[in-house]
C-alpha cells in the first residue's frame, strides 16, 4: 500500500504532494514500483496534527482519486462519511480510518452499504493528544481488545467480517517501547483472525533507534517490514515501495520457497 499524501502537514513529504496533478504523478509511480493499493488522504494524522474540514479534504483528495481509478486500487484514508463516500463515487473502493468508525457515526454503515473493505486502526486518543505520555496496562492486550471490539462494531453495522482489515496502529499514542512490543508480539493481533495492515513507515521512533532523517528510514522500514511479515502481517503501507518490494520478496520467498506474484520487476540489465 503506497502512500499518497494530499497534505500540506503530514510528518514525512508534507506539501510535495498537495497539487492534484503531482498527488497523481505520484501515484502512478508508486504504482509502477510495485504498490497494489494507493491509499489517498487528505488529513494528516501526524502528532499534533489539526483536523481538516469537510470541504477542503474533499477538495484535495477526490480529483486524485479520480486521477487513480484504474492506475491501483485505490484506498480512501478519512474517518468522514462524506468524504468516503465521493471518494468511492470516483472509483475508490477501500477506505481506511485511522478512528476505527468512531469518528462519524455514519461511516460504518456506508461501508457496509456499499459492500467496500475497509481498515479499522487503534488510536490513543486523536492526533492531536495521543503522543502525551500515552499508558497502557499491556500494550498488545490493550490494542487486541480494542480491535476486537472495533471489528465487532464494524459487523452488527453491517460490515461484513470478511470486508474488515485490521491495524495495530504504530505510532499513535505509543511509546518506542509500545511500537517495539507490539511488532515482537504482532501474532497475537493476526490471531484475531482478520488481515492485519502494518503502517511503520518512517516512523519517528525508528529514527531515535537509528539517527535517521525521516527520509533517510527506508531500511528500517524494510527492516520492520520483514519481521511483521514473519509474524502475520498482509499489507504493508509506506512511502518506500521499491525498497518494501524488494525485502518483502526476499523474505516472503524465504518463507514460504516460493515468489511472490509481484516478483521479479521489470529490470534493465547491463554488462
Amino acid at each position: 500500500m503506497g502512500v499518497v499524501n494530499v497534505t500540506p502537514d503530514s510528518f514525512s513529504d508534507g506539501g510535495r504532494y498537495l497539487d492534484a496533478r503531482a498527488a497523481i504523478d505520484h501515484g502512478e509511480q508508486l504504482a509502477a514500483e510495485g504498490a497494489a493499493i494507493l491509499d489517498v488522504g487528505g488529513e494528516s494524522t501526524r502528532p499534533g496534527a489539526d483536523p481538516v474540514g469537510e470541504d477542503e479534504e474533499l477538495r484535495r483528495v477526490v480529483p486524485v482519486v479520480e486521477g487513480l481509478a484504474g492506475v491501483a486500487r485505490v484506498s480512501i484514508d478519512t474517518s468522514k462519511a462524506a468524504v468516503a463516500a465521493a471518494a468511492l463515487d470516483a472509483g475508490a473502493d477501500y477506505v481506511n480510518d485511522v478512528t476505527a468508525f468512531r469518528g462519524d457515526p455514519e461511516l460504518a454503515g456506508l461501508v457496509g452499504d456499499r459492500g467496500v473493505d475497509c481498515c479499522l486502526m487503534h488510536m490513543l486518543g486523536t492526533p492531536r493528544t495521543m503522543q502525551e505520555n500515552p499508558r497502557y496496562d499491556d500494550v498488545v492486550s490493550d490494542v487486541k481488545a480494542f480491535l476486537e471490539a472495533r471489528l465487532a462494531y464494524a459487523v452488527g453495522e453491517g460490515v461484513a467480517e470478511e470486508r474488515v482489515m485490521l491495524d495495530p496502529g504504530i505510532g499513535f499514542g505509543k511509546t518506542v517501547e509500545h511500537n517495539l512490543e507490539l511488532i515482537r508480539r504482532l501474532d497475537e493481533i493476526v490471531a484475531l483472525g482478520r488481515p492485519v495492515v502494518f503502517g511503520v513507515s518512517r516512523k519517528s521512533f525508528l529514527g531515535k533507534l537509528t539517527g535517521r532523517a525521516v527520509g533517510e528510514r527506508a531500511v528500517a522500514t524494510a527492516a520492520a517490514n520483514v519481521l511483521a511479515l514473519e509474524r502475520g502481517a498482509s499489507i504493508f503501507r509506506v512511502h518506500d515501495v521499491p525498497e518494501t518490494v524488494d525485502a518483502l520478496t526476499v523474505a516472503a520467498a524465504t518463507l514460504t520457497d516460493r515468489w511472490p506474484a509481484t516478483s521479479p520487476r521489470t529490470t534493465t540489465t547491463t554488462t
